[in-house]
């Protein structure tokens, strides 16, 4: 099976609309949402903390990797922000070198019809989705109007096969989400559902979290090396997905 050499998988950078929510499902009232309140999800930006991550997170990565060949986003602007910050440790010559693209499949899962919610807004609305979670848990639900992370894991496969099959041998670099990484890690890593119901206590992916995995040749395809090592000292290290 052809693979990449390399595959770097960073979770943006703090950002504005996640700090908003305090790691919460919804926003606790309207005056916590007040800030990015009818901002699409694809146009949240970084907050200033963020972009000191991104950039501190690039030096981190620039010393232990060098150079890619490949440089994916999501389009969204935190994790273009991400990457922009990223690259900034490299020389002009270095990043001549490498291409940046947009990948609609490793986006964040479809938040649905509660993105701009408050608790008390959802419940409202929603009276029996509490139970239809517990039900079916964090992997396989779906929030109403919106993906579940099973639907997502989906397109994940799809990018991951074309980089399997269009960048064997070389080095990826992947800017995505919180949720995306999840799919990521129940794909390469052959998690069971019951694994990815949810993150482990202390597993879930740092702001700018540095997950690793090369190719373990003869076939192997890509072993995880290390999950969600942090480069930078500033800002929040968890701010939802």
């Amino acid at each position: 099976m052809s693979a990449p050499a390399l595959l770097v998988l960073v979770r943006h950078a703090e950002s504005a609309r996640n700090i908003a929510k305090k790691g919460s499902v919804y926003f606790a009232d309207d005056a916590a949402r007040q800030v990015v309140r009818g901002v699409p999800d694809h146009l949240i930006e970084l907050t200033a903390d963020g972009h000191k991550q991104a950039q501190q997170t690039g030096h981190g990565i620039r010393e232990r990797f060098g150079a890619f060949d490949y440089v994916f986003t999501s389009g969204y602007a935190r994790t273009e922000q991400t990457a922009e910050g990223i690259l900034e440790a490299y020389t002009a010559a270095e990043r001549a070198a490498m291409r940046v693209k947009t990948e609609l499949f490793i986006r964040e899962r479809d938040p649905g019809f509660a993105y701009d919610m408050t608790t008390a807004e959802a419940e409202a609305a929603f009276p029996w989705l509490n139970e239809y979670w517990q039900t079916f848990g964090g992997f396989m639900a779906r929030p109403p109007g919106g993906e579940s992370l099973a639907d997502v894991t989906g397109r994940v496969h799809m990018f991951l096969n074309t980089i399997a099959r269009d960048h064997a041998g070389q080095k990826i670099m992947v800017v995505t989400h919180g949720g995306t990484l999840r799919c990521f890690r129940f794909l390469l890593e052959g998690w069971s559902y019951s694994q990815a119901q949810s993150w482990p206590a202390g597993g879930a992916p740092a702001n700018c979290g540095v997950t690793t995995y090369r190719d373990g040749g003869a076939g192997a395809g890509l072993e995880l090396e290390d999950y969600n090592r942090v480069y930078w000292t500033v800002g929040s290290s968890t701010d939802g997905i």
